[in-house]
């Protein structure tokens, strides 16, 4: 009897040792997913970005020759293109806290999202 609870003990032993090794494992494939998901949702955010930075910098210059044209002055043409940025920045910078909540609420939402696979 005391052979079979010395087995029991150490067979425990070995398989609570098993379990805790494959629950890591799991914890860091969750952890690498929601990163691996993070990061493609960065890389394509930052890409639009870009050429939407690059769409709206040659949409501005040609803003401004068209506005030049009207008014008769360069100047007065970028001016114009000039002012409606600094309205846009004014915005932004009145709306901050609504984006950066939307931003915090994304990253949450894509760390915490549940798989089909997770544990409820």
């Amino acid at each position: 009897m005391e052979e079979t609870q010395e087995d029991f003990f150490s067979e425990s032993k070995k398989e609570l040792e098993q379990y805790v090794r494959d629950r890591v494992w799991l914890l860091k494939l969750q952890a690498g997913e929601k990163t691996a998901q993070l990061m493609a949702v960065l890389f394509f955010t930052l890409v639009i970005g870009l050429l939407a930075f690059f769409v709206l910098l040659f949409f501005s210059i040609m803003a401004g020759y068209y506005f030049a044209t009207l008014t008769g002055s360069l100047f007065s043409g970028f001016a114009i293109v000039v002012g409606f940025y600094l309205l846009l920045l004014l915005l932004l910078f009145l709306t901050r806290k609504r984006i950066e909540k939307t931003i915090i609420n994304t990253v949450i939402r894509i760390l915490f999202a549940k798989n089909t696979d997770d544990e409820a």
